[in-house]
């Protein structure tokens, strides 16, 4: 399994606002390690206050791969993402460094580990007829032959919905017998994921999201809506854009847009937790109030490299 460059890699995640880009700047430093950054949205040019993207200064000199790499009008995927973090991490092994993943995308971190399920081609006759029903419609006939994908998927989800369709029909088999015969943990990785209290967290996530503001962060959607081509569906989805494009069109006042970025945000950090407990690789990484970066990045230097 170690063969595997994803599974050579260190893995550094936790929610949203935890500390996670500072934290992996100084542990990289402290293991010779270049950071692979393990966000759906960091990819993005031209998003970059929404999505508390690391400048330069904040990278001190620490390469950073897969930040920047599409154009907001074109869309990623799992797939894709993990063929280019697995691309990007053999290349730092081959230069003799190790490979810091760091970023709260769950599904990013979960294909690194354990792998994709690719499933078979789209049948683009078979999508057209099923582009044809109604999300409703669409999601009771996946209840039916793929309970536990009907459960986890929101009827509203049609892309997603159509896909566990799809699968069925073209394997014969559902979705999630195949995800699950591709799940299986990995073992001999190390992942930790940052954990503060929650009072401490809500409050990091609501100073963060009135510094993105302060910052520019309407005038980056305002850009971004002026750019050749919209958003892709994958890039609006980002926490926080969908609000400031209502806001740009009237449909809410800045104070009602920050107070939603914030309930969003720490929706999102929830649900973020709740993936890292539901993965067996991850160790909760506790990291105190007045706790420095660089004294979180020691402890963790420590726990990889107990013998040093």
């Amino acid at each position: 399994m170690l063969s595997n460059p994803l599974h050579r890699a260190i893995y550094l995640t936790g929610p949203t606002a935890s500390g996670k880009t500072a934290v992996g700047v100084a542990l990289a430093r402290r293991l010779d390690a270049e950071v692979i950054a393990m966000d759906s949205m960091s990819v993005y040019r031209g998003m970059d206050v929404g999505t508390a993207k690391p400048t330069l200064d904040e990278r001190s000199g620490v390469p950073h791969h897969l930040i920047d790499v599409l154009d907001p009008w074109e869309s990623a995927s799992v797939a894709w993402y993990r063929d280019l973090a697995e691309t990007a991490a053999a290349d730092i092994l081959a230069r003799g460094r190790l490979p810091l993943f760091v970023g709260g995308t769950p599904l990013y971190l979960k294909a690194c580990l354990r792998g994709l399920f690719q499933g078979p081609a789209a049948d683009l006759d078979l999508r057209a007829d099923l582009e044809r029903e109604s999300s409703a419609s669409l999601h009771r006939r996946l209840l039916a032959v793929d309970p536990p994908s009907g459960a986890r998927l929101h009827e509203n989800d049609r892309r997603r919905v159509i896909r566990a369709l799809e699968v069925h029909a073209l394997t014969g088999r559902p979705l999630s017998a195949w995800q699950t015969e591709h799940d299986q943990p990995a073992s001999g990785v190390k992942v930790v994921a940052l954990q503060r209290p929650r009072a401490l967290l809500h409050d990091r996530i609501h100073r963060r999201v009135r510094e993105m503001f302060a910052a520019g962060f309407v005038d980056e959607v305002r850009a971004l809506q002026d750019a050749p081509l919209p958003l892709s569906d994958v890039a609006a989805q980002g926490v926080g854009y969908r609000e400031v494009i209502d806001l740009l069109a009237g449909r809410r006042n800045l104070g009602e847009t920050i107070e939603s970025v914030q309930l969003r945000t720490r929706q999102f950090a929830k649900r973020q937790e709740t993936w890292f407990r539901g993965l067996a690789e991850v160790v909760a990484w506790p990291v105190g109030d007045e706790e420095t970066a660089e004294a979180t990045a020691g402890r963790l230097e420590t726990w990889l490299n107990p013998g040093n």
